[in-house]
């Protein structure tokens, strides 16, 4: 295999760099992908996805990073192919969680309402989950749409916070416990609202990690803390 192989496109060193820990190649990688992404999280949603409003679009993005990391071009698969199915099965996985419900009783019987129509009570329990899963649905929508202008005014995207996020799942909870830390103190918030940045030398002094660790993690824990500081339940969900 040489370096002028391609992938879809675009060099597969380009993905080595980005599995090997270049942040630059991943951003381009997140960036070049992004119609790809949308894309994809519109197909098997069935519907058009809004980028920065859509959960479905959040999910899709994590599982195509997730997918940078994994790819192997040894599996004779080509990334765009292989990051199609990660994409996918993550999506599934999210919808049957988000609509696992209650068994329906199989003894259901019709019931006549105070109007004197005939309702099936599977029918109306079936109308009162939609509902509550499209308000459910909406309301994440709102939310990440709110979470994306908070990290818009500090010069952040979700885009960047993906990118960002360790590889590695105890560098990724060290960092949101550091987050967390950052997000309980006011006197480290009000720096962070006031400076639109890490107050990196007094961080360090509140938590058991470095400061280099702590540049280079800056994105992904202000995002973090951002996201535990605000009202933001849904998202608050995936860090914690």
């Amino acid at each position: 295999m040489t370096s002028s192989r391609k992938s879809d496109g675009l060099p597969l060193n380009l993905v080595r760099r980005a599995q090997q820990g270049d942040a630059q190649a991943r951003e381009d990688l997140l960036s070049h992908y992004r119609p790809f992404v949308v894309a994809q999280a519109a197909k098997v949603a069935g519907r058009y996805v809004r980028e920065g409003e859509d959960d479905e679009y959040a999910i899709a993005l994590i599982a195509f990073n997730e997918s940078i990391d994994a790819y192997d071009p040894k599996r004779g698969v080509s990334f765009l192919a292989f990051s199609e199915t990660v994409i996918r099965r993550r999506l599934i996985d999210f919808f049957r969680k988000a609509r696992r419900r209650e068994e329906v009783p199989l003894s259901a019987y019709d019931v006549e309402s105070v109007e004197g129509h005939v309702l099936n009570r599977i029918d109306v329990r079936e109308a009162l989950g939609s509902w509550t899963a499209e308000q459910e649905a909406e309301d994440r929508r709102s939310e990440i749409a709110a979470y994306a202008r908070v990290l818009e005014s500090y010069g952040l995207s979700f885009r960047q916070l993906v990118a960002s996020s360790p590889k590695h799942k105890d560098a990724r909870e060290s960092a949101r416990e550091v987050a967390r830390i950052l997000s309980e103190r006011e006197d480290l918030m009000a720096f962070v609202q006031r400076e639109r940045r890490l107050p990196l030398k007094e961080l360090s002094k509140a938590v058991q990690v470095s400061r280099k660790t702590l540049e280079r993690q800056r994105k992904y824990i202000l995002a973090v803390a951002l996201a535990m500081r605000g009202d933001f339940p849904y998202i608050k969900g995936h860090f914690t």
